[in-house]
């Protein structure tokens, strides 16, 4: 028999991976695309910033026929002070965190409806509730957000739901390298989170099985923070 598949954007490395190794274990096939795939089974490389690289890379997914799960998981971060935000940097946190994230879902739409069935995961953040140094990526992931919300009103009646998942600090290779084991401002992070310590790509993929469950059918439009218990008193009830 054949296994349904999942689409994975940015899938190569940290949550992404963890994301789609985790489908693996589900029992679904995962297909990654990312920019470097050489130890991905199957992966598609294609540079996701670019619309035209991203088209051809959904062609090529969509070759094997339709997919109904989809985890819209590539970012970047582009730290800066409001007033030194280049245009540049939000530019390219637009099209990798948004225009991407409407592109895949867009690609993968008819082969849901006909189907009857779908789950859209979007990785957003706790950043979008708003974050120093980060303009353009607390704009674009609230931006995701919005997009869910109108993606499971839009969608539901074709049995396609759609969530967001809003990771906090995840000890990445990303993470590592910005806050080093055992340094103040890496012990500073650890102790503002209510379970005392960082999470792991584990965390989110956990998550993100949930979500990508046939029988998650009730739950769409929502926003899981796994965040370790820091958006408590920040984000609404």
């Amino acid at each position: 028999m054949k296994k349904e598949r999942v689409l994975i954007t940015g899938g190569g490395a940290g949550i992404g991976a963890a994301t789609a190794e985790r489908c693996r274990a589900d029992g679904y096939e995962p297909v990654v695309i990312d920019r470097a795939v050489d130890h991905v089974p199957g992966g598609i490389q294609a540079d996701l910033s670019n619309p035209a690289e991203t088209a051809r890379a959904l062609e090529q997914a969509l070759a094997g026929g339709p997919i109904t799960r989809l985890v819209n998981n590539v970012g970047i971060v582009v730290p800066a002070e409001a007033g030194e935000q280049t245009l540049a940097q939000f530019d390219l946190a637009v099209a990798l965190n948004l225009r991407c994230a409407l592109q895949c879902m867009q690609a993968l739409l008819p082969g849901m409806r006909e189907a009857g069935f779908g789950r859209i995961v979007n990785m957003s953040s706790r950043a979008a509730l708003g974050k120093e140094l980060r303009t353009a990526y607390s704009a674009t992931k609230a931006g995701l957000i919005g997009m869910t919300r109108v993606w499971a009103l839009e969608l539901g009646r074709h049995g396609i739901t759609a969530n967001a998942i809003g990771p906090g600090p995840i000890r990445t290779e990303l993470f590592d390298k910005a806050n080093p084991p055992g340094a103040p401002r890496t012990q500073a992070i650890i102790d503002a989170v209510p379970v005392k310590r960082v999470g792991t790509p584990e965390d989110i993929a956990h998550a993100a099985s949930y979500l990508l469950d046939a029988r998650s059918g009730f739950v769409t439009g929502q926003v899981l923070y796994v965040c370790g218990g820091m958006t408590v008193g920040v984000a609404g009830v």
